[in-house]
């Protein structure tokens, strides 16, 4: 089953279109409120660890290297995976998070593999 998954920069407008507001970063967005962000649910042990996200450091060059990392977290955290996998059977999930760099980041790497692993 294919899941409708979207990545989005929880600094953006809250849309009818995003359907359920996911942030999966693990630690809140600086400026930006709980009530504007509008979210379904803060799924924060869903994140890269600690120390995977102070490894990565929003690299370019270490992205393959995060995504694997990433991934292998992923595989040991099913509680957290189900809960996503869940949520996206029932309608649209849009992955929200902080970082700057829209390409290279834990949402886009998440919902590749939630791509895959559906």
């Amino acid at each position: 089953m294919a899941f409708d998954i979207a990545v989005k920069r929880v600094y953006e407008a809250p849309a009818k279109a995003d359907g359920q507001r996911v942030l999966v970063d693990r630690i809140w967005p600086r400026g930006v409120a709980k009530k504007d962000a509008e979210l379904t649910l803060w799924l924060k042990e869903i994140a890269p660890s600690d120390e995977l996200r102070k490894w990565f450091g929003h690299d370019p060059e270490r992205w393959a290297e995060f995504q694997k990392r990433y991934r292998t977290e992923l595989d040991s955290n099913k509680e957290a995976v189900a809960q996503l996998r869940g949520l996206s059977r029932e309608s649209k999930v849009t992955l929200l998070y902080g970082a700057h760099d829209e390409a290279h980041n834990n949402a886009v790497a998440l919902a590749e593999y939630l791509r895959a692993h559906g």
